[in-house]
């Protein structure tokens, strides 16, 4: 049995049309189909599962944008920002007796004619852009990659021009025979389809919310044959899929550094292709912290807890050394680290744990709240810093806004990926008066921490957004602001010298964040008796206990648990969080 006809990374177009053809000669009929997915899926599925074959594949950037080819195959991982509805489309027509199909390409072309047969199908559209505070790790070495899709681009070229003329001969006759009596094919534009039967139904794409900086590539992202409810706003996904673009005109925009801001901005507004590149989606996954690590994806399973209590001891002594050799504050700190929110009970998100690190000014912040801040970006993903000043709250867009004068919802600064570490800088903090913005930036950010909700402003109504966002706030004294899960005061001894971290020794250290995180975890029937009468004895001795300082301990014990790579609490680890409360109330005294 041969090999594919179709080279799926350099002419995946090629492929769909090949098996369509088969689909046809099956029995698959695309006047009753509407656009049901004939067998495309499974021709790219297993780029998810083959390690070797989705590593050839290009991630489209900023970068790669300048090399890879229009209608090849590529992969971009971003977050959905905004989701604008559905598309109509020409989605297969008939040239004669002949089924053709326009699935996965931006131009719907057909002949003219009363006669002809055509299918309208359905596609949605999601505005995607890099993850917000995406940090330089995650990205994967493109030189490597460009050389080897340059090379097979090479390699498959004649072939594919060879087989492409075969498959579209029928096709360019069709076309000529017709040109002579007067009815070539018609080209038609995305949506035109629908255009004089339904086109208030037809989204206009008449604006765009600003990128995340000035040379991020924001990617407008087409979904066939996935259910609405397999993507929501803010997910993070990888998507594989055709790329479409005019690489002509981005080249010729980049150098044109005269233009103005207002031009630019007028241009942006209109999302046009040569901008914003266009990936008809073929299949795609949610991403997970695992999937942005380049050597092993997670540790083993915890059945060697000594390989979790060694690389546990090495992030300590790191964590430790970065903080002035605060050992407890290191503590606290790795507990924050692995926490994450695993349930939701009312308006309780289970599982969280802000840390309020107290006694820093200006001048410590500025040796240690930097250092841990870049410690920070090259041990985790998503990264983000908010400066907590009166100017900052009476100014910045937090939250996100629906625009309905460009159909668009507007992004804030917090609307971010879950999995994202959030730190606010309280120490320049002066007195001052917030406007009707910094209240409103003040509650969004009270929300966020309490209860992980996010407030989206749709102008005539509001709607909270659930998310999971770890937020670690550095202030002089308690802060009025941001009330903490945990507040603790910093005692650093030292400065110490920086650490020259290995790359491997890093790569381990977020392997084994991500593994941790990923644990479940549980309380034996035996340990919960002890637990619930240390809880009772707790609130015996301190009445300000409430319900959430008890859940607060039973949260410290998951993540102690799990930092050792353990997934049942043991009676040693619950000791433990009961000496690392004591140690924590002691400093506050």
């Amino acid at each position: 049995m041969g090999g594919p006809a179709y080279d799926c990374l350099t002419n995946p177009l090629g492929a769909v049309r090949f098996s369509f053809v088969n689909a046809l000669s099956s029995g698959y009929d695309p006047a009753s189909s509407v656009g049901k997915d004939w067998g495309v899926l499974d021709l790219f599925r297993h780029y998810f599962s083959d390690e070797s074959a989705i590593s050839q594949v290009p991630i489209l950037d900023s970068s790669s944008i300048n090399w890879v080819q229009p209608n090849t195959l590529v992969r971009f991982r971003g977050m959905i920002q905004d989701m604008l509805g559905n598309e109509f489309y020409a989605g297969a027509y008939k040239d004669g007796s002949t089924w053709r199909t326009n699935k996965y390409c931006d131009v719907s072309q057909f002949p003219e004619g009363s006669s002809t047969e055509m299918q309208v199908w359905e596609r949605r559209l999601l505005y995607c852009i890099p993850v917000p505070g995406q940090n330089q790790w995650t990205e994967c070495p493109s030189q490597e990659l460009k050389n080897r899709f340059l090379d097979l681009t090479g390699q498959n070229r004649e072939k594919r021009v060879r087989v492409d003329e075969e498959m579209t001969d029928s096709l360019e006759s069709s076309t000529l025979e017709a040109g002579i009596n007067g009815s070539p094919f018609k080209k038609m534009k995305v949506g035109e389809a629908t255009s004089s039967a339904s086109e208030s139904q037809v989204p206009q794409i008449s604006g765009i919310p600003p990128a995340t900086s000035t040379d991020a590539l924001t990617c407008l992202v087409k979904i066939y044959d996935s259910p609405e409810s397999e993507l929501k706003l803010n997910d993070v996904v990888e998507f594989l899929g055709v790329l479409t673009f005019d690489p002509i005109a981005m080249m010729d925009t980049d150098s044109l550094d005269v233009i103005s801001d207002d031009l630019s901005e007028a241009e942006s507004v209109q999302m046009p292709s040569r901008k914003v590149p266009r990936l008809h989606c073929l299949v795609h996954r949610k991403l997970e912290t695992q999937h942005f690590l380049h050597g092993s994806s997670l540790l083993p399973e915890p059945k060697s807890p000594q390989i979790f209590k060694e690389i546990r001891e090495s992030l300590m002594k790191y964590l430790s050394g970065l903080l002035g050799n605060d050992h407890i504050a290191a503590q606290f700190l790795l507990l924050h680290l692995l926490s994450k929110v695993h349930g939701r009970v009312d308006n309780v998100a289970v599982g969280k744990l802000s840390l309020n690190l107290i006694h820093l000014n200006k001048e410590s912040m500025s040796v240690f709240g930097t250092r841990l801040g870049d410690a920070l970006k090259s041990l985790l993903p998503f990264t983000q810093s908010i400066p907590l000043t009166i100017e900052y709250l009476n100014t910045a867009s937090l939250g996100p806004k629906k625009d309905y004068g460009l159909n668009r919802l507007m992004p804030g600064v917090l609307q971010i990926a879950d999995g994202t570490h959030l730190i606010l800088d309280e120490t320049e903090l002066q007195a001052g008066t917030l406007n009707s913005v910094g209240v409103e930036n003040a509650n969004l950010l009270k929300n966020l921490l309490e209860c992980q909700k996010v407030e989206y402003d749709f102008q005539y109504y509001k709607m909270e957004m659930a998310t999971d966002v770890q937020m670690l706030i550095f202030s002089e004294g308690k802060s009025n602001i941001m009330p903490a899960d945990l507040v603790l005061p910093f005692q650093p001894s030292q400065v110490n010298q920086l650490e020259v971290i290995t790359p491997e020794t890093a790569e381990a250290w977020r392997c084994y964040l991500a593994t941790c995180k990923s644990l479940s975890h549980s309380i034996g029937q035996e340990l919960q008796q002890v637990v619930e009468k240390d809880l009772v004895a707790a609130r015996q001795t301190d009445r300000s206990l409430g319900s959430q300082d008890l859940s607060r301990l039973l949260t410290m014990a998951r993540m102690i648990s799990v930092s050792y790579g353990e997934t049942t609490l043991s009676l040693e680890h619950w000791q433990m969080v009961l000496e690392l409360e004591r140690l924590r109330k002691e400093r506050l005294k």
